[in-house]
């Protein structure tokens, strides 16, 4: 079995999205709602890992198995976020932040955001 906290890796995202976007789904509903072309088993395959994962969660409807997200897109986001910048960063958000800087990802309204959120960070701090 799986570890529970793994990361996902992008067709599990893809299965993700489309469950957080329509909730609880079977095979054929998430295969439809996908941007892509997947076989049927593939699909199917894909929500059993998941299920591995502890990711979703699955309930038996007459003959069929309807899945259902049981993290949150942000706790993913958290998580994956967090696993980066522990594994390419040495744990250093900052060192993050730096490289998105230099590699231009930053725009300057980028940045002018950024410093908003930090400015109203720090107030909430002192509130």
């Amino acid at each position: 079995m799986k570890e529970k906290n793994s990361q996902l890796t992008p067709l599990e995202l893809e299965i993700m999205d489309v469950l957080w976007e329509t909730g609880e789904a079977n095979v054929q509903t998430v295969k439809q709602n996908l941007k892509r072309e997947l076989a049927y088993t593939t699909v199917q395959t894909m929500l059993n890992i998941l299920l591995e994962k502890e990711k979703v969660e699955r309930t038996l409807v007459d003959r069929a198995y309807f899945y259902n997200p049981i993290v949150s897109r942000s706790q993913v986001v958290k998580s994956t976020v967090g696993d980066l910048i522990e594994r390419l960063f040495g744990g250093s958000a900052e060192s993050l932040v730096m490289n998105l800087v230099e590699t231009k990802q930053l725009t300057p309204e980028k940045l002018a955001k950024l410093n908003e959120m930090i400015a109203e960070a720090k107030e909430q701090e002192n509130d």
